[in-house]
């Protein structure tokens, strides 16, 4: 039996999907299906592991939170993974983490689907690596973004003819399950996903970040079908407004690096410091918030802000 692909995903995706396909047979492997069309038994993912805890009493059973650009990745990992497991207990967070893992699904009822990831092998690795591993997946977002779009366009979408345009096998397989199954998809949201998820490598700063993020997704853009005018109106607002949110953080997390000393920046000082250059205490608190979910920096003690 063929070992199955690790897919590089964002956790948004990840957790959007509500489709699961189980395998018949005792070895046959079974598949969770994103919106954008990700057939996936295996995941490589990388990000900031903030918290490892005990399920069970003895300590043979973790579960533990991965944060990535877009969320928060879910890891149940036990005797079973023992290596996996020991290596999570030593680890102190908060720490970039690359993992390799498989699906593990919950389904408490019909309709509704909880995943989660079972590690196969955990690894520490550098605020570069995770930077390399972002990019690397918007490229394979966008991948998905054109494949989906393709098919879209087509009166019966199907492996065939999607093959024919050069999709892979399996994503032209999860592409048409996902259309039946999700129906119509708006690619905008995970466009936009591409596009914040490459600008967390460097907040607030043009240049290389943007141009990437540009060049993920204007072949996209070009591609689809023009949506109605009253939509395109409406989506350039908000662009603006993200816009503006990641200036805050770049004048968060310098000011959190000026005062930081040993034990970490008081958040109170924080505020100060940031009022001073033009920010209101609530886009402080927002901005500090973000810069927590994306692992630029953590709060060791409350009321206490360190960078990672």
């Amino acid at each position: 039996m063929k070992r199955e692909p690790a897919w590089r995903v964002f956790a948004a995706e990840y957790n959007d999907t509500t489709i699961e396909l189980k395998g018949s047979g005792e070895k046959a492997p079974s598949y969770i299906v994103t919106p954008l069309g990700g057939k996936i038994n295996r995941v490589y993912i990388t990000g900031v592991l903030t918290d490892v805890e005990n399920v069970t009493e003895g300590g043979d059973y973790l579960r533990a939170h991965i944060s990535d650009p877009t969320g928060v990745f879910t890891l149940y990992s036990g005797q079973y993974q023992q290596e996996a497991t020991s290596h999570l207990q030593r680890i102190e967070v908060p720490a970039f983490v690359a993992i390799v893992g498989k699906v593990r699904t919950y389904e408490p009822e019909p309709g509704t689907l909880y995943l989660s990831v079972r590690p196969e092998m955990v690894h520490e690795v550098t605020a570069e690596a995770r930077d390399r591993w972002i990019i690397e997946t918007c490229q394979q977002t966008r991948q998905r973004i054109l494949a989906i779009t393709e098919a879209m366009k087509m009166v019966q979408p199907n492996v065939y003819d999607l093959r024919k345009v050069g999709v892979s096998k399996d994503l032209a397989e999860g592409v048409v399950t996902a259309l039946k199954r999700y129906g119509s998809l708006d690619t905008t949201k995970y466009i936009t996903l591409i596009r914040e998820s490459l600008q967390y490598i460097a907040p607030g700063k043009e240049g290389f970040e943007e141009a990437k993020a540009q060049e993920a997704v204007e072949a996209t853009e070009h591609r689809e079908k023009a949506p109605p005018a009253g939509k395109k109106t409406k989506q350039k607002a908000p662009a603006a407004k993200k816009g503006e949110s990641k200036d805050a953080e770049a004048v968060v997390l310098e000011v959190v690096k000026a005062l930081e000393s040993a034990e970490g920046a008081p958040w109170d000082a924080i505020v100060e410091e940031c009022k001073k250059q033009g920010l209101t205490e609530t886009a402080v608190e927002e901005a500090l918030t973000a810069l927590m979910d994306k692992g630029f920096v953590f709060e060791p003690v409350l009321g206490t802000i360190k960078t990672t």
